[in-house]
């Protein structure tokens, strides 16, 4: 087999696996607070044993003694990283609505542990817990926030502190991490540290993080940017196929024609 078929096979993989982040980007266009993932590949270098001699020549007449170098491509996935960009400000005028202003992260506590989460979009349970979408307690800094029965207004200033009715009753968890590469999806717009990493927790504030109440944060995806992607990465897999085919058929041939009485 040819080396283009390998590389063709490698090349036609990594867009695969682009065009699967660049459909997830695009799904999640409306997630509030989601955070786009970015990816780049290189073109990683085979080398074999005689491309490292260097073999001195008695006269500009003289033959090589060894072949000519030759590399083999195979592409392999370089950078595969989260964008945590600042997403654009949604007013709602919803006073359960959260949007965080500068790094930082909400904590939710979920059946699974506590993980953070850029979706400021809540509500209340009948007890007046305060409550992610998906049933998950929001953690304040002394556990749950619960809304006293009959509170008709409820204001959380820039600090994440929760007022009802003027009498302050919790202050929201608010946590950002000093390297932001160390924190991993876990799906449902949720995020937590890798395994093993040192990465401290920080308080968020003391950078000038703010809340802002009434607005959500949008997604930091531009679709027009990742539908002009998912063309390219479609034209590239076509190319790769065209690779593939052109040396399974130069392959065909080739055995067609060995050992053939002449």
């Amino acid at each position: 087999m040819q080396n283009a078929m390998f590389s063709g096979v490698f090349a036609a993989l990594t867009s695969e696996h682009r065009m699967a982040v660049i459909s997830n980007n695009l799904a999640n266009v409306n997630t509030s607070g989601y955070k786009a993932d970015k990816l780049a590949f290189k073109d990683t270098m085979q080398h074999f044993a005689h491309d490292f001699i260097r073999e001195p020549l008695e006269n500009l007449r003289s033959k090589p003694l060894f072949p000519e170098s030759r590399l083999r491509s195979r592409v392999r996935l370089a950078v595969a990283e989260t964008d945590f960009s600042q997403g654009s400000m949604n007013y709602t005028g919803n006073s359960l609505d959260f949007a965080i202003s500068g790094e930082g992260f909400f904590r939710i506590q979920t059946p699974n542990g506590a993980f953070l989460s850029r979706n400021g979009s809540f509500c209340q349970n009948a007890d007046g817990m305060l409550m992610t979408k998906q049933g998950w307690p929001v953690l304040g800094e002394g556990g749950p926030i619960t809304v006293p029965e009959g509170t008709r207004n409820i204001h959380v200033n820039s600090e994440g502190a929760v007022f009802a009715d003027g009498a302050e009753i919790g202050r929201l968890e608010l946590v950002s991490v000093g390297d932001l590469t160390a924190l991993e999806k876990v799906g449902g717009n949720l995020y937590r540290l890798r395994e093993g990493s040192t990465a401290a927790e920080i308080d968020p504030r003391q950078t000038g993080t703010m809340v802002n109440q009434g607005y959500l944060e949008a997604a930091n995806v531009d679709a027009v940017t990742e539908m002009v992607n998912m063309i390219e990465v479609h034209r590239s897999f076509e190319a790769h196929q065209k690779m593939m085919q052109s040396s399974d058929a130069v392959d065909r041939e080739l055995n067609s024609k060995v050992g053939r009485a002449r």
